[in-house]
C-alpha cells in the first residue's frame, strides 16, 4: 500500500509486521479484543530506575539520536509492565534538532529555542527535513521492530501548532501570546509556518513507519490553548495535511491534545482514526460528543500518587466509561509523572487486563 498523494515517503516497507493478536490495534480498528489494551505516555522515562541508570551522563538529544539505546529504553516499559504498545522514545522537537535548529531541552523547563521565530525572515530560513536526518531514528525504530515480538510500536510526532508554539515562544509558554498574536496579525505568515513544520512532521512520520511503525500518534501537547473557531481556521488543515499524509500507510493514527474536551470533533475531523482524551472531561461524555469512534484514555496521572482503593475505583469508572466507545485504549490523560512508583504502573495494567463485567 503506498502513502497518499503529498507523502514524504516514498515506499512502505513490504514486510509491515502482521499483528493479529494484538488487542491495541484490534481497539484501534473500533474492534473489542478479549482484554482492554492499555499503554502510558511517557511510559518509557524518568519513572524507571533502570532509564536513569541508563541515561546518566548522556544528553536527551543523544539518547534520541542513539539507536541502541533509544531502542533500549524504547523496550523497558514492556518488559516491566507488559503493556499492549510500545511508543518510539523520542521527543516531539527532535525533527527541529535534526533540520538544524539550535534548540536544547533543558531539565525541568522542557524545549528552548535560542532565537524564537516571530518574522517572515525567520520562517524563510526555517530548514527543511531531510529523511537523512533522522536515519539514526530510523535505525532504532528497525531494532525495535526485530526486538518486540508481537508488540506493537507507535511511532509519533508533534503537530504543527505545538512546534510552532514553541518555535515562537521560544519554548513552553501559559498563555501563548506571541503565537496567538501572530495568527491573527499575520494569517499567511502563520501558515507558511504551519505548512513548512507540517512538512516536517510528515517526513519524521514517514521514516518512522518506512522502518515499521505499527502506529502513529500526533501530539498537538498546546492545543487546548485555542478555541474551537481558532483550531479550525489555523491548526485543523495542517494537521489534516500530516494525518491525511500518512493515511496511505493502513496504520491507526492516533491524535491527542491537552486540554481539548472542546476541540474533540474538530481534532477527529483532522483525520484521526483514534481521539485521545485527557483527564478533564468522562471518557462517555467524550464519546458523546464525538458521536462514537475509538478514544484512548483518560487517568489523570497525579491519581498514580493515590492510594490503591482510589486508583482501583478510578480505573475501574474510566474502563465501565470506555464501553461507550467502538473501541478503547486504556491510557493516561497525559504522560506519567517522574516520581511514579512503577510498581503502581504495573498494578494498573494487571488491572486494565482483569476480565471485564
Amino acid at each position: 500500500m503506498s502513502p497518499s498523494p503529498g507523502s514524504a515517503a516514498q515506499t512502505v516497507p513490504a514486510a509491515r509486521r502482521a499483528l493479529p493478536g494484538s488487542p491495541f490495534l484490534a481497539a484501534a480498528r473500533g474492534e473489542r479484543p478479549a482484554r482492554t489494551p492499555v499503554w502510558f505516555m511517557r511510559q518509557a522515562g524518568r519513572s524507571l530506575p533502570e532509564y536513569r541508570a541508563l541515561r546518566e551522563g548522556t544528553s536527551m538529544f543523544e539518547a534520541c539520536f542513539d539507536p541502541e539505546m533509544l531502542a533500549e529504553i524504547t523496550l523497558q516499559p514492556i518488559r516491566r509492565h507488559g503493556v499492549d504498545a510500545a511508543i518510539l522514545f523520542s521527543d516531539i522537537v527532535v525533527p527541529l534538532k535534526a533540520a538544524g535548529l539550535d534548540i536544547d531541552i533543558v531539565a525541568g523547563t522542557g524545549p528552548v529555542v535560542a532565537e524564537p521565530i516571530r518574522d517572515t525572515a525567520g520562517v524563510r530560513a526555517l530548514p527543511v527535513l531531510d529523511p537523512e536526518q533522522v536515519e539514526r531514528v530510523a535505525e532504532g525504530v528497525r531494532l525495535l521492530v526485530g526486538s518486540l515480538g508481537e508488540t506493537p510500536l507507535i511511532g509519533f510526532a508533534g503537530a504543527p501548532f505545538t512546534l510552532a508554539s514553541y518555535l515562537i515562544e521560544g519554548g513552553p509558554s501559559r498563555n501563548h501570546e506571541h503565537t496567538k498574536a501572530l495568527m491573527h496579525s499575520e494569517p499567511a505568515l502563520w501558515h507558511e509556518l504551519a505548512g513548512r513544520l507540517a512538512d516536517m512532521a510528515i517526513t519524521f512520520l514517514s521514516a518512522q513507519l518506512d522502518a515499521g511503525a505499527d502506529a502513529i500518534q500526533l501530539f498537538d501537547s498546546w492545543a487546548g490553548a485555542l478555541s474551537e473557531r481558532d483550531y479550525r481556521e489555523f491548526v485543523l488543515p495542517h494537521s489534516a495535511k500530516v494525518l491525511d499524509a500518512v493515511a496511505g500507510y493502513g496504520v491507526p493514527r492516533i491524535h491527542f491534545g491537552v486540554g481539548t474536551g472542546e476541540l474533540l470533533v474538530a481534532m477527529r475531523d483532522a483525520g484521526a482514526d483514534v481521539v485521545g482524551v485527557d483527564w478533564r472531561i468522562p471518557l462517555d461524555e467524550a464519546v458523546r460528543r464525538l458521536g462514537g469512534g475509538v478514544v484512548q484514555g483518560n487517568l489523570d496521572p497525579a491519581l498514580l500518587h493515590a492510594s490503591w482503593p482510589v486508583l482501583e475505583a478510578e480505573v475501574r469508572r474510566i474502563l465501565a466509561e470506555g464501553r461507550a466507545a467502538d473501541g478503547h485504549i486504556f491510557n493516561l490523560g497525559h504522560g506519567v509523572l517522574p516520581g511514579v512508583d512503577p510498581d503502581v504502573l504495573t498494578r494498573v495494567v494487571g488491572l486494565v487486563h482483569e476480565p471485564q463485567p
